[in-house]
């Protein structure tokens, strides 16, 4: 019984022995496998996350600049936009120098281009013929009345332009260096052509003798140095009613002028004899504001409505 037992036992124990050497190394595999999976998986994941991080889209906003970018992550500074370029300037315009604006935009503008000047503007030389009238005691269409100087002349009719060239001086050259300054007080009527000037007698002669005739000449705007202060007169007939209203012994031409009303000023419509005229009297006698084709303007109280009476002022345009 004892040694049938213990041959029957020995092959057991051989078999054991036997089962736990694969196990042994069936569990050395799988650590082996399991160790290469993690190393082999962390490989995957680090590469599709560099992958990613390439081809992934970007975050900033679309190209249309209309639509607002926002900035996902407060921590990332948002890139500094760049800054537009102004439009190039049209050519010709002229752009103002920090200095230009701080003066009077206005005067800035007007005594740069003389933008309120009507046919006869500054700067400009014209070109024409000169002629020789008779001017008696200096009077003549823009209604001054008589003066003791008589170096005036009469302007062609397209260029006196319904009394806007009443007042200016010009300067008057020949061909033969002559040249002379005469002040506009007359209209010289067709056919007179652009350009035309007909001078008093005394003022032709300064430039060639009368028996020439037909002088050609080229003219241009004065601003004189010399020049007192403007008046105002109220034409004959003026009331309450109706007014007519004209200004003396302006350095420079006048472009508008205006009557206070209860409104606001008024702008007046000039006639060709000279007179800036209220037909319906609104404003007549109250203050009066002046503006010169260079854009300054003056404005002058305490006239009283006294018709033909020249009122001096204490007041005249700039040099130019």
């Amino acid at each position: 019984m004892r040694t049938t037992n213990h041959g029957a036992a020995q092959p057991l124990r051989k078999h054991r022995r036997a089962i736990r050497i694969p196990l042994a190394l069936l569990a050395v595999g799988v650590v082996i496998c399991l160790a290469a999976v993690l190393v082999t998986g962390g490989s995957t994941d680090t590469r599709r996350t560099a992958d990613e991080s390439v081809t992934a889209p970007p975050t900033s906003g679309p190209a249309d600049s209309g639509s607002p970018t926002a900035t996902p992550d407060a921590t990332i500074a948002p890139t500094k936009p760049p800054v537009a370029s102004p439009p190039p300037s049209p050519r010709g315009t002229r752009t103002p120098s920090a200095a230009s604006k701080s003066s009077s935009p206005r005067a800035e503008s007007a005594e740069s281009t003389g933008s309120l000047a009507g046919r006869i503007k500054p700067a400009i030389r014209y070109r024409g013929v000169a002629t020789a009238y008779e001017a008696g005691d200096g009077n003549g269409a823009c209604l001054y009345g008589p003066s003791d100087d008589l170096m005036v002349a009469a302007m062609n009719h397209t260029d006196y332009e319904s009394a806007k060239a009443c007042g200016a001086y010009v300067m008057v050259r020949a061909a033969n260096g002559a040249a002379i300054t005469v002040r506009i007080v007359n209209e010289c009527p067709l056919p007179c052509e652009p350009g035309q000037l007909d001078l008093s007698q005394q003022a032709f002669a300064k430039l060639a003798d009368l028996s020439v005739g037909r002088l050609p000449i080229t003219w241009k705007l004065l601003s004189p140095a010399e020049s007192g202060t403007i008046s105002i007169r109220y034409k004959g007939g003026s009331s309450q009613w109706w007014c007519g209203i004209q200004v003396i012994g302006h350095r420079n031409p006048v472009a508008t002028l205006e009557v206070r009303t209860a409104n606001g000023w008024r702008k007046l419509q000039r006639t060709d004899y000279n007179y800036f005229l209220a037909e319906d009297g609104n404003g007549c006698g109250r203050a009066i504001r002046i503006t010169d084709i260079y854009g300054e303007r003056l404005t002058i109280g305490g006239i009283a409505l006294e018709p033909d009476v020249a009122q001096p002022t204490r007041v005249q345009f700039a040099r130019h």
